[in-house]
């Protein structure tokens, strides 16, 4: 019957951490595409777990077996009377109300019920496996769990998502659910048969006997599993910023977060204290330097240096945790507090970082706390066990003793010849002198660590490798520290809210005819404008007057425009505003507006009608009559985060109900990481479009108008006539490219090569 409960359990993980990223993507263009909405669904996930394993704990101490098993098949079934789990369109949100609680709200409608069910699996099932096995350990059947997670997350984004649609997959995932109760109820006939209704679990075999966790071992039981989610969301946060937030971006990170689970759980000898203490410590140096340098790397590298740095502290995390693991009586306020650790990570990460910080540092207090942890286990001495018996972790500590001093002074020796505020205060001599002294205590240090006799070695080595993790961690705090709060001279303001961190900068200040102010979001801009009155109407970046989007709206009759535009930035195509002209510009973001209007002054100054629409802008559109644009342009990025929503066959067909015949679609199709070419070139084939390429340059007399790639596209040839000879046709290459609808993206094969 041990098959029945692995199956289970197997399956319910599976479905788990399937629907994570199926119903994301369902809501995700509902609320802007932006990285806010993956992280408001992670915190519900990891609320609703703790409302799962807070059922399970509830159930295993206060119900008999007998009434364990009728109340989860009785929520089971109500959770399958309740499917489908596809959001109805009615749940849509209007206007521009707080994001985070409507898609809590939302979630909570959609798949509330049936998360919870699957969230409890794991520690219920694991609990009746040791009411019906009381002499085996049921812990390898959480790993066992985790292993059916990260199943369900690699086969997301390169099985399901490529070949099914949203719906068939919400589909699959019920038929999945109704699967996993037949096996559950196999499950839960072992427990029923075994037991009575008088048998309660200490007359199951869990005797009481065995040891009680300690005060400080519960605490570590929710301050392990915090630290390691904050590390989770915020690394998520970091690369989904940059690029898109879609599902193989979402769980790259989850992924590794799950595995250092499984190695973890799956027995002690994987994870070493002393081995991950080191590792920790490249890590560190790797995430800091990352933190630093990581915007002028390469996709690759980034989910290289960031999941590397998690998986370590993952592994830091739980495999401490997993050393910690008390005996089967309090194996579900184990996971319950887990639980609470994980839900405390994402309230902290998703909540509470918006409103404390102006700029994305939660990955600096996650690697912070981590490294604290590991001092604190570190000082413990002590490695607690199963059978509440204690190893002696004196080895460790004597051979850290040793390799301890001699990295540290390695790296103040790199940090003092390679840095150069050192080298501007030392002289060449005084340099070399500190270095002789410095490999001088290393020296010292090894004899003192080798003439030391047995009775003596066990404090030595302790007080030493104490010292130098405390030195250590304290290096790490002012780095942290100093990389959070270093700013651009140039800085005037920063904001943070639900949709990223927005930054006004002032260049220049001691040249009024060149004095610009620059608006960026995350690390790049949106919009550049000069203060001189002489040059402040010029447009610039990405919207010059040679740029795709300023070709084509030369191009347009002289007569009144009806203007479109997506993606506000610092307003600066108002630009091109006449008299009579009316210009409207869908924005989701309410700062973006304000700072538009207080800090910029393209709309103030535009001698047409601006109406600006908060909200996202297919929503928005989907409910205003037709508009009649004589040109739409498509410019809304978070950083070069692309909303996928909004290249899409239905947004398109959107599109052209708002455009007039002759009307001209401007696409700005930009991207460091993304080629989005075949994307529009796919659609604009499928909507029975025109469309030509216009790929500009940085001028070289011209630095405020940047380099930029815009294509165009109309249902008459006729009107990209003027536009040819800037233009080029889109490449070959691209009439293979599977067209993008709101139930198929796949973002993956876009990738560009790095370089």
């Amino acid at each position: 019957m041990a098959a029945a409960f692995a199956l289970s359990i197997f399956i319910g993980a599976f479905l788990l951490f399937l629907v994570q990223p199926l119903i994301a993507l369902f809501i995700l263009p509902w609320f802007g595409g932006g990285p806010g909405v993956w992280t408001t669904c992670l915190l519900f996930f990891q609320v609703t777990l703790l409302a799962g394993y807070g059922y399970a704990h509830f159930s295993a101490r206060r119900l008999r077996p007998r009434w364990q098993i009728a109340l989860h098949l009785a929520l089971t079934l109500v959770a399958i009377l309740l499917l489908p789990i596809r959001p109805s369109d009615s749940l849509k949100p209007g206007g521009a109300t707080a994001p985070e609680g409507l898609i809590l709200i939302l979630l909570l409608k959609c798949i509330g019920l049936p998360y919870f069910v699957l969230s409890a699996t794991g520690p219920l099932l694991q609990h009746w496996f040791a009411l019906a096995n009381p002499q085996r350990s049921a812990y390898r059947l959480y790993a066992l769990s985790n292993v059916g997670s990260l199943l369900a997350l690699l086969s997301y984004p390169f099985l399901l998502e490529p070949n099914l649609a949203r719906g068939a997959q919400a589909s699959a995932w019920g038929w999945g659910l109704l699967g996993y109760a037949l096996v559950c109820t196999w499950a839960a006939a072992a427990v029923w048969n075994r037991s009575s209704p008088e048998h309660t679990p200490v007359q199951m075999g869990l005797s009481d006997a065995v040891p009680a966790p300690g005060v400080v071992d519960q605490l570590l039981w929710i301050l392990l599993p915090a630290c390691a989610t904050t590390l989770l969301l915020a690394i998520t946060n970091k690369l989904c910023l940059d690029v898109a937030v879609v599902p193989f971006l979402w769980i790259i990170p989850l992924s590794v977060y799950l595995l250092t689970f499984i190695i973890a759980f799956d027995r002690s000898a994987w994870y070493s204290r002393f081995a991950f203490t080191f590792l920790f410590i490249v890590a560190a140096v790797a995430l800091t330097y990352a933190l630093y340098r990581a915007s002028d790397w390469s996709l690759w590298i980034q989910v290289s240096v960031f999941g590397g740095g998690l998986f370590v502290c993952g592994m830091v995390c739980h495999g401490e945790l997993y050393q910690l693991r008390p005996g089967a009586p309090w194996l579900t306020r184990y996971y319950l507090l887990i639980a609470t650790g994980g839900a405390l990570g994402g309230c902290f990460a998703a909540l509470l970082a918006p409103l404390w910080f102006h700029d994305y540092i939660e990955l600096h207090w996650g690697l912070f706390a981590c490294g604290a942890l590991l001092l604190a286990i570190h000082m413990r001495g002590v490695r607690p066990t199963i059978t509440g018996k204690v190893k002696s972790n004196s080895w460790e500590n004597w051979w850290l003793s040793l390799l301890l001093p001699v990295l540290g002074i390695a790296g103040l020796d790199y940090g003092i010849t390679h840095t150069q505020g050192f080298q501007k205060v030392l002289t060449r001599e005084l340099v070399l002198v500190v270095r002789i002294f410095l490999w001088g205590l290393a020296l010292l240090s090894i004899a003192s660590w080798a003439s030391r006799q047995t009775a003596e070695r066990r404090r030595y080595s302790r007080i030493t490798t104490l010292a130098w993790l405390t030195l250590g961690l304290v290096s790490l705090g002012l780095v942290l520290y100093e990389l959070a709060r270093h700013t651009d001279a140039a800085l005037v303001g920063r904001w943070r809210n639900f949709y990223g961190v927005l930054s006004v900068l002032d260049y220049r200040l001691d040249d009024p005819d060149n004095h610009y102010r620059v608006l960026r979001h995350g690390r790049i801009t949106h919009g550049l404008q000069f203060l001189n009155p002489d040059f402040e109407a010029w447009p610039t970046t990405y919207y010059g007057e040679s740029s795709g989007v300023g070709l084509a709206i030369d191009s347009l009759p002289k007569s009144p425009r009806r203007l479109g535009l997506v993606g506000l930035g610092t307003g600066t195509l108002a630009a091109y505003g006449r008299t009579n002209d009316y210009l409207r510009i869908y924005e989701i973001n309410p700062e973006v507006i304000r700072l538009a209007r207080t800090r910029f002054s393209y709309l103030s100054n535009c001698p047409a009608r601006v109406d600006l629409v908060l909200g996202d802008a297919r929503l928005s559109l989907e409910r205003e009559p037709a508009q009649n644009f004589d040109l739409l342009a498509l410019d809304a990025f978070s950083s070069d985060a692309i909303p996928v929503h909004l290249l899409t066959r239905e947004s398109f067909r959107l599109y052209l109900t708002h455009l007039k015949p002759s009307g001209l679609l401007a696409v700005h199709i930009s991207n460091h990481y993304l080629n989005l070419q075949p994307v529009v070139a796919t659609l604009a084939r499928d909507a029975q479009l025109h469309a030509v390429l216009i790929d500009t340059d940085t001028p070289a007399d011209e630095w405020w108008n940047y380099g930029s790639t815009w294509m165009i596209l109309a249902r008459d040839p006729a009107a990209l006539q003027s536009l040819q000879k800037s233009a080029s046709p889109p490449k070959a290459e691209v009439r293979d490219s599977p067209i993008w609808t709101d139930d198929f993206t796949s973002l993956y094969r876009l990738l560009k090569k790095p370089k």
